[in-house]
């Protein structure tokens, strides 16, 4: 067909951050993205949320919306325990008070989540997917730049500890016969916090500033986009492309990039 997908807006990239437990340094670290016009995904306990348990080193409940505003907030469970040594019964609620918790602090739906200590099995995916979590995210780095086959195991690309600014650079010359590529970029923002050392994540970010070619996006955006790429559907000559879903969804073309809208019907020689 000589046609591909982009991202919305007719962009070639997409650039995801994802950083886990809701402590303090969150909020530099929230800032430090939002400033550069940039997005991320902050995976928190909702257990850990109340300063009066004797919680200090993490964001406070009263300040959710303000420090993590422009962001997604997702699921890391209510406690951080093990999941795979739980019972279901402990994992479930481990997974639904988390989100019914954080659902009541942002007023928003929460379906996204990551596996504390990156720990999950067949088991643990069936029962988040049956209380509605969408993606989860692990810890197994692939270096690479592919979108994830499976959401509920997405992989990130590598650990802000993990070659960072190199692989920043290999992905702004990502190579052409990759399809959607995607840097996603994971760890905790007290790996910074403690050591005072913010040097890597502030270089990063200034060198990926700004780019026309790059969507800056949460994880959730770019579930929900590609989860719509997937659904679109062909003629059998490839020439006609409609689209079944609520979400436009931008495709190549040989006069450029065209936008395709929810519902509408596409008759184009890609």
């Amino acid at each position: 067909m000589g046609m591909n997908f982009l991202y919305p807006g007719g962009l070639r990239k997409a650039l995801t951050f994802s950083y886990d437990d809701g402590q303090i340094f969150d909020r530099r670290l929230a800032e430090l993205l939002r400033s550069h016009g940039m997005k991320g995904t902050f995976h928190l306990n909702s257990g850990r949320l109340d300063p009066g348990r004797g919680n200090e080193t993490f964001v406070g409940k009263e300040e959710l919306k303000e420090t993590y505003a422009g962001h997604e907030i997702a699921c890391h469970g209510v406690e951080h325990r093990y999941p795979t040594l739980l019972t279901e019964q402990q994992l479930v609620l481990e997974i639904q008070e988390d989100r019914k918790a954080l659902e009541k602090l942002t007023g928003g739906l929460v379906q996204g989540m990551s596996y504390a200590y990156g720990n999950y099995d067949d088991g643990v995916i069936r029962v988040a997917r049956s209380l509605g979590i969408k993606y989860s995210r692990t810890v197994n780095s692939t270096g690479g730049f592919f979108p994830p086959a499976d959401f509920m195991q997405w992989h990130p690309t590598c650990h802000h500890n993990d070659s960072l600014l190199e692989r920043g650079d290999s992905f702004l010359n990502a190579a052409d016969f990759i399809e959607l590529p995607l840097m996603y970029v994971w760890g905790h923002s007290f790996e910074f916090g403690y050591s005072g050392d913010w040097s890597v994540i502030e270089a990063f970010v200034e060198k990926m500033a700004g780019k026309e070619d790059i969507w800056y996006a949460t994880n959730m955006e770019i579930y929900t986009y590609i989860n719509a790429v997937k659904q679109q559907e062909f003629s059998a000559d490839g020439t006609t492309m409609y689209n079944p879903t609520a979400h436009s969804v931008w495709v190549s073309t040989k006069e450029g990039f065209l936008e395709v809208k929810p519902g509408e019907k596409c008759e184009k020689n890609f």
